[in-house]
């Protein structure tokens, strides 16, 4: 009984004593974490689609009738991040029944649903009070896909989570990341910081590819795109915070400035 309680309460107690995992410490602070807005700017092959995957789950699974989407760029991608849901759901020892399961979407006898989507705009209307969104590689989602999306969590009052590694200075994710304000939590771990990622195939990387693309996939670098007239900084520090901007549709109430 102790146990089953400690897993309801405790995210990182569920994974652990369900799928016999070793978290590590900014893996379990993530799992905690109880905010609205959370934004991971996270090195590749961190497992940051994998503790999306876990955090969905436990919401599903403690949290009846809850509504929690998984987007991504695409199909494949879709697909493959609900498979970590899946795999992990079939080790879970008191989960609630499956009444519907599929290769993308899942719902359970206590009402909670799991529906993973392509990331394009139009797939997603049709969805209505979102309990969480998770969008997956979000430097690769177009915009109009996240702005159609937030208002999904208007009336739930629904956590929203953005994961990925940078892909240019540009977007909703790096505008987020960079002028999102504080009601977002932010976390950010580089490769020297995961002690799954060795020195020596860190080396490696980097003799085989080009240095601003070791440095935005392993450190987590907002980099211009190459073929810029203008660097971004360049263009930030020609703005008045004291200029009201004529496109309001990516401010947040706290940020004054174009985040278009």
């Amino acid at each position: 009984m102790l146990r089953e309680i400690a897993q309801t309460l405790d995210p990182v107690c569920f994974v652990e004593g369900n799928l016999s995992i070793k978290l590590d410490e900014v893996q379990r602070e993530v799992l905690r974490n109880t905010g609205k807005r959370i934004i991971l700017n996270i090195c590749r092959q961190w497992g940051k689609s994998t503790i999306a995957a876990f955090k969905a789950l436990h919401r599903a699974v403690h949290h009846a009738e809850s509504l929690i989407l998984l987007l991504s760029p695409s199909l494949r991608q879709s697909v493959e991040l609900f498979r970590k849901v899946l795999d992990a759901s079939y080790l879970i020892e008191h989960l609630p029944e499956k009444t519907e399961d599929s290769k993308l979407f899942m719902t359970l006898k206590n009402g909670s649903r799991i529906v993973s989507l392509p990331g394009k705009e139009g797939t997603v209307r049709g969805y209505s009070g979102a309990d969480m969104i998770v969008i997956d590689e979000a430097a690769s989602v177009p915009d109009d896909l996240y702005l159609a999306v937030r208002p999904m969590l208007a009336v739930s009052d629904g956590e929203l989570m953005l994961i990925s590694t940078p892909k240019g200075k540009r977007g909703f994710y790096y505008n987020v990341w960079t002028h999102g304000g504080k009601t977002w939590k932010r976390y950010e771990v580089n490769a020297k910081q995961c002690p799954r990622i060795s020195a020596t195939f860190l080396a490696e990387e980097r003799e085989s590819m080009p240095e601003r693309w070791f440095m935005q996939e392993y450190f987590c670098k907002f980099l211009d795109i190459e073929d810029v007239v203008f660097p971004m900084e360049y263009i930030e520090a020609m703005r008045d915070p004291d200029v009201q901007p004529f496109y309001t549709g990516m401010v947040d109430k706290n940020v004054t400035k174009w985040r278009g």
